[in-house]
C-alpha cells in the first residue's frame, strides 16, 4: 500500500511516516497544500491522509480541488478541531474519514486498513444499485430518482449506498457509524442524524412516496413507505 501524508508540522509527519513503514505502508509526504495536491493528482495512492490547517492551500481546499478534478482516492483529515460541524465541512467538501490530533497511531493505522478495505470492495462490487424508483450507480457515482438527477456529497452518496446495500433492514446509528464513516458511535456526536436530515432533503423531499424512514429507538431503514415493517405490524 502506498499513502500520502500531508501535514506542516515536521514531527508529526515523520512520526507516522515512520509508524506506517515499520507496518510494510510506503509513505510520501508533503509539508504544505499545494505540493500535496500536486502529488495527490498523479493518482498513485490508496489513502491520503491531510491535515486541515496548513500553509498555501488548507485541507478543505485541498480536498475540493481534487473531488473536483476527478480524484477519488480516499481521504482521511487530520486536525486539532473537534466540533461537529467542523467534521460535517470535512465531509461535505469530499473526505472520507476524520481523526482528530491527538490521535492514537494505532487507530490511525486502522482506519488506513479499513478505508483502503473498504474502497478496494467497492470498486471490486461496482454496478447499480436499485430500489423502488431509486437508481445509484457506484461507477459513476449518480443518483437518479424517478428518472430526476440527485446531486450528493461524497459522504451522503456513501450513506445512500450503505442503505441500499442493506434495504428494507433496521440499521442502528452506531452501525452507520461505524460502516460509513468509520468511528465509533459517541453518544454525543449527532453526524449521523444530520446527514439523515440531508440524505432525506435531497431523496425524498417532493415525492409522494418517502423512502429513508425513522424505526424509533432502533435506527433507520430504506424502505417504500406503502410497505410495512415488523414493528409496525405488532
Amino acid at each position: 500500500m502506498k499513502v500520502l501524508l500531508i501535514d506542516d508540522e515536521e514531527k508529526i509527519v515523520q512520526s507516522v511516516k515512520k509508524g506506517l513503514e515499520e507496518n510494510g505502508i510506503t509513505v510520501d509526504f508533503a509539508y504544505d497544500g499545494l505540493t500535496g495536491k500536486q502529488l495527490a493528482e498523479s493518482g498513485q495512492y490508496e489513502v491520503i491522509i491531510s491535515d486541515i490547517v496548513m500553509p498555501l492551500v488548507n485541507g478543505i481546499d485541498l480536498v475540493k480541488s481534487l473531488r473536483h478534478s476527478g480524484v477519488t482516492t480516499p481521504i482521511i483529515l487530520l486536525t486539532a478541531l473537534n466540533a461537529v460541524h467542523e467534521k460535517i465541512q470535512g465531509f461535505d467538501s469530499g473526505a472520507d474519514d476524520y481523526l482528530s490530533k491527538p490521535f492514537a497511531f494505532a487507530e490511525l493505522l486502522a482506519r488506513i486498513r479499513a478505508i483502503s478495505r473498504r474502497n478496494l470492495s467497492s470498486t471490486k462490487n461496482a454496478h447499480v444499485l436499485r430500489y423502488s424508483d431509486l437508481e445509484l450507480n457506484v461507477d459513476s457515482k449518480s443518483v437518479i430518482r424517478a428518472g430526476n438527477r440527485i446531486e450528493l456529497t461524497p459522504k451522503e452518496f456513501s450513506l445512500l449506498e450503505y442503505f441500499l446495500r442493506n434495504n428494507e433492514r433496521v440499521i442502528s446509528k452506531a452501525e452507520l457509524a461505524e460502516k460509513v464513516w468509520d468511528i465509533d458511535f459517541e453518544i454525543n456526536t449527532n453526524v449521523v442524524e444530520v446527514y439523515i436530515s440531508y440524505l432525506r432533503n435531497k431523496v425524498d423531499k417532493g415525492y409522494e412516496i418517502k423512502l429513508i424512514r425513522t424505526q424509533f429507538g432502533l435506527g433507520y431503514l430504506l424502505l417504500d413507505e406503502n410497505k410495512k415493517t415488523d414493528a409496525d405490524k405488532e
